[in-house]
Formats: structure tokens, C-alpha cells, sequence
């Protein structure tokens, strides 16, 4: 039986597809403020600027394609059991290949109505609507009348998946973060429900500000980090099975 891998991505992975990172040291996003674009807030003060901004996200999507981290994580399929948990809302780990992908703060290829809000309770799939790389404005309804949103967790909403991710992450045999520098919660908490001897390796070219005596922080970017994971792990496989 494969031994189960979660790898929890962030939008360092996709940054070598040519997305911008969620945060930056602007504290803007594709030149917009981030309260204005992914707070709940800016969706009631303005929607239609909302709306244009994930339908330009959407866009880019058909402009964009796997960079050699997604492939990598896809390729992991081959000896794990593996799982995403990411953060993006692009769909570049579903192109690469991954078969099982939770995503934590939606999906930007997917809408629904805005009265069906984001607790779990509160909105069945039948709600949601894959629109591809489509544009959706203001007028445009969904079947219960109600305008249609991008199916997105922004600030001031619950993170409905995020349960899902815990279990996930809590049966874990390995735990491998990239691309992310743990900033954003609940998503930045999950690595604490790894099992205490569950060794957990952190792919980022920055300095990592948690501490923990089960992390190997492997400082690179995403496309490389992964290659020099993939050695790691298998070198400590073979390791392994030679004893």
C-alpha cells in the first residue's frame, strides 16, 4: 500500500507559470488593493469591479500552463498516495495531472450564486457552476435568480474545506509545503496537525519563521525545490528498504 504524501501549495508554485503572488510587499494584488478584490467587503461596495477583476484572472489562465513543480507534484502520483491542499485557485495541479486537489480558497474557473455563502451547510455543488475561462458580469443570473460570483473564499468568509484539509494533512505519512510562507490562516496552521514523527519539508526561497524540529527547509523555488525533494525522499526510501 502507497504510504500517503500531502503536499500543501501555495502561490509560490505558481508564480513560475507567470501568476503574480497573492501578497506582496505593496500590499497589492495585480495593481489592485487586496480589500477591494478579495474581501467580502469589496464585493458588496463594488462588484462590478470584482467581476472584472477574476474574469481578467480567468483569462490569463488560458495564457499560462504547469510549470515543473505541478508536473513534479503529479509525478509524486506514481509512488504516493498523494493529496494537494492548496491555496491557489488556479487549476494548474489539475492540468499537470494531480488527481486529488482540496482547494482552500476556491476555484477561479467556477461560480455561484452570491446568496449561497461559504460554510458548507450553506451551499450544495449543484450551486456551483464551471464556467471555464468565461466571463461573468452584472445581469448575469444564476438558475435561483441570484447574481452570479466567482467561487471564491475571500476575507471575511469562512474557509469551508479547511476540515477536509485537516483530516488529510492528520493522516499523513509525509508532509511537503511549497511555495507558501505560511502567512495566511487557517492554511498556515495545517502543518501543526501532522503526526508528531510525520516529517514535514518546506520548499521556499525565503527564511521560514516556523520552528520545528520535524521541518527540513529545503530554501529554493518551487521548479528546483521540488527535484531536490524528490532525491531526498527517495534516497530515505531506499534507505529504508535496504535495512
Amino acid at each position: 500500500m502507497k504510504k500517503k504524501l500531502v503536499v500543501l501549495t501555495g502561490a509560490g508554485v505558481s508564480a513560475e507559470s507567470g501568476i503574480r503572488t497573492f501578497r506582496g510587499g505593496d500590499g497589492l494584488w495585480e495593481e489592485h488593493r487586496i480589500e477591494d478584490v478579495a474581501d467580502i467587503r469589496g464585493w458588496h461596495s463594488n462588484p462590478e469591479l470584482v467581476l472584472d477583476f477574476y474574469n481578467r484572472r480567468r483569462a490569463q489562465l488560458a495564457e499560462v500552463a504547469p510549470n515543473a513543480a505541478h508536473e513534479a507534484v503529479a509525478d509524486l502520483e506514481g509512488e504516493w498516495n498523494v493529496t494537494v491542499v492548496t491555496q491557489n485557485v488556479d487549476n494548474l495541479h489539475e492540468r499537470a495531472g494531480s488527481t486529488s486537489v482540496i482547494h482552500l480558497h476556491g476555484e477561479l474557473t467556477k461560480v455561484r450564486p452570491e446568496n449561497c455563502c461559504n460554510v458548507e451547510d450553506g451551499f450544495s455543488e449543484a450551486s456551483v457552476f464551471d464556467i471555464g475561462t468565461d466571463e461573468i458580469h452584472l445581469g448575469d443570473l444564476a438558475p435561483n435568480g441570484a447574481q452570479l460570483r466567482p467561487h471564491i473564499v475571500w476575507f471575511g468568509e469562512a474557509v469551508p474545506k479547511i476540515e477536509k484539509a485537516i483530516d488529510a494533512v492528520a493522516a499523513a505519512d509525509v508532509l511537503l509545503i511549497v511555495g507558501t510562507s505560511l502567512q495566511v490562516y487557517p492554511a498556515a496552521g495545517l502543518y501543526r496537525y501532522a503526526g508528531a514523527d510525520v516529517p514535514i519539508y518546506i520548499i521556499d526561497p525565503c527564511d521560514v519563521s516556523v520552528r520545528d524540529i520535524r521541518i527540513t527547509h529545503i530554501k529554493d523555488v518551487a521548479t528546483s525545490g521540488m527535484q531536490t525533494f524528490k532525491k531526498m525522499i527517495n534516497s530515505k526510501q531506499t534507505s529504508c528498504n535496504s535495512k
